[in-house]
């Protein structure tokens, strides 16, 4: 198996991470260049949207979507990343981190991608602010589900901040989320994450 992956993308990273914190050493890590306005030919036949990551398997369907991933690879390692009696509340944590994730996305393409005169400052605002509240929900009552043994919300969360520091750091997101900033800076020391830092 072959995953298709990006250095400083948040989503393929939550793949990464879950195959080093399982021990999945038997699946491959590609990195391709993938974009919005047309990714490289070997992702594009992988995943007809040319998103990554992608999961190439060697006699089966590609799988594609990164919380399809991370569900696969949990499911094929037995790890329990998505545990039974709390499922609901992690596939909501998990959620959650991606709306930041894509709505942080957004904003740097935007600027990669577009002439600075036709950038669009509403737009920029109004992503933030999506991501501000959703950074203020987990603060506000996700730090509970953030602690104790991992799962695959901790998994995508600490992904989605790392991303933050390394396009928006200008932002400050630690700022007014003290019980956040404390998780992540205990979080991103684990071995799998520091490994995968973009």
């Amino acid at each position: 198996m072959q995953l298709l992956s990006s250095p400083a993308s948040p989503f393929a990273r939550t793949c990464r991470v879950v195959l080093l914190e399982t021990g999945q050493a038997d699946v491959e890590v590609r990195d391709v260049s993938a974009s919005p306005l047309g990714g490289e030919p070997a992702l594009n036949a992988a995943n007809p949207s040319g998103k990554i990551p992608a999961l190439v398997q060697d006699d089966e369907p590609t799988l594609y979507d990164s919380r399809v991933i991370c569900r696969f690879l949990d499911h094929r390692a037995g790890a329990g990343l998505y545990p039974d009696a709390r499922l609901w509340d992690v596939l909501a944590l998990e959620a959650n981190a991606h709306a930041v994730m894509e709505a942080a996305i957004t904003i740097t393409y935007e600027k990669r991608l577009r002439p600075e005169d036709l950038w669009w400052p509403e737009w920029f605002e109004a992503q933030w602010t999506k991501i501000a509240r959703s950074l203020d929900a987990m603060e506000s009552r996700s730090m509970p589900l953030l602690e104790g043994p991992l799962h695959m919300g901790q998994v995508a969360v600490g992904c989605a901040l790392g991303y933050l520091d390394l396009r928006h750091g200008d932002r400050n997101w630690r700022e007014g989320r003290d019980a956040l900033a404390a998780w992540e800076k205990r979080f991103a020391a684990r071995e799998a994450m520091a490994a995968t830092a973009p």
